[in-house]
């Protein structure tokens, strides 16, 4: 890898890792459900108008936005209202990748290696240490939505890995064509038009800017730019080259969090999360026979975007 694709892989996560910044300073204003609408209807507009459809099976297209961008936003975007700390937020939902892997056993009937195995279960432990440490602290709701954001990630990749897409950047645009109407719908049941309508005709009240940018940064920084260039790298080197970057997002999102929001780094959580994050690294190594097996012509493989 390069100097200047690793230091594109490291402004990646540090984008990813600041989106739930973003994330945090838009449901200051907006209500979650229809943060979720709002979000990838920004998304939807220009890519129905200006993206060529991807050339996957209708089935994955809605598979991969019902998972990535209902079901793990729904949950995340719940859980960060109902009081998640916005840098441990970023740790838990990497939860999606030990997700993954389980779900890819069971229903993808994908062989699981004793290191894959391992891994899953530091991670499992490291999540449970922070699923602990907050019901002794705090509420443990908002972890609990945030695990299920991560749930609803991991249904969304296999879902992508399905796809099998030949711009897997066309189909990470046309995901988000999933989201808004349904997410609108919910939102006016749950939130009601009042609420929805007050967060409107306030937007642009120096009070809402914050959220409004938290929005556009999200959008963006975040979707577009963040993952035009993760895929641009996906595509020129094997995943197990680029993947690990994906774990400085929770270190950039706490460190960001503490930084921005003044919120308290515990110990224990920090200990857990560097368990989550071991495991996660761990289950998405190959060994050297494995690496030796390879193809070594890398190949372009479809993209997950970070969720955030």
């Amino acid at each position: 890898m390069t100097t200047r694709d690793r230091s594109l892989a490291v402004l990646v996560a540090i984008t990813w890792g600041l989106n739930f910044i973003a994330i945090h300073a838009s449901l200051e204003h907006f209500p979650p459900m229809f943060c979720v609408a709002l979000r990838f209807g920004l998304m939807a507009i220009p890519t129905i108008l200006l993206v060529p459809r991807p050339d996957v099976r209708l089935r994955w297209l809605i598979g991969y936005g019902a998972g990535f961008g209902i079901a793990q936003f729904v949950f995340l975007y719940a859980g960060m209202r109902a009081g998640m700390p916005a840098g441990l937020a970023s740790l838990v939902l990497q939860a999606s990748a030990p997700f993954t892997v389980v779900l890819a056993g069971i229903l993808l009937r994908e062989r699981l290696s004793g290191r894959q195995v391992l891994g899953i279960l530091i991670a499992i432990a490291g999540l449970a240490g922070v699923a602990w440490h907050r019901s002794q602290t705090a509420a443990l709701l908002p972890v609990v939505l945030t695990l299920l954001g991560a749930l609803g990630w991991a249904f969304g990749n296999l879902a992508n890995r399905q796809a099998r897409p030949s711009n897997p950047l066309h189909l990470t645009l046309w995901m988000s064509v999933v989201p808004p109407l349904p997410m609108l719908a919910v939102s006016l049941l749950v939130e009601g038009p009042d609420r929805i309508g007050d967060s409107l005709t306030t937007a642009f009240t120096p009070e809402a800017l914050p959220a409004v940018l938290g929005i556009v940064y999200t959008v963006v920084i975040g979707t577009v730019v963040g993952s035009g260039l993760w895929t641009m790298l996906m595509a020129r080197y094997p995943s197990s080259t680029v993947a690990p970057f994906s774990m400085l997002v929770p270190v950039v999102g706490m460190s960001a969090s503490a930084l921005v929001l003044h919120e308290r780094l515990d110990p224990f959580e920090l200990l857990s999360g560097a368990l989550v994050i071991g495991g996660v690294l761990l289950g998405s190594s190959r060994s050297r026979r494995g690496r030796r097996r390879q193809d070594p012509t890398p190949r372009p493989e479809p993209v997950a975007t970070v969720g955030s």
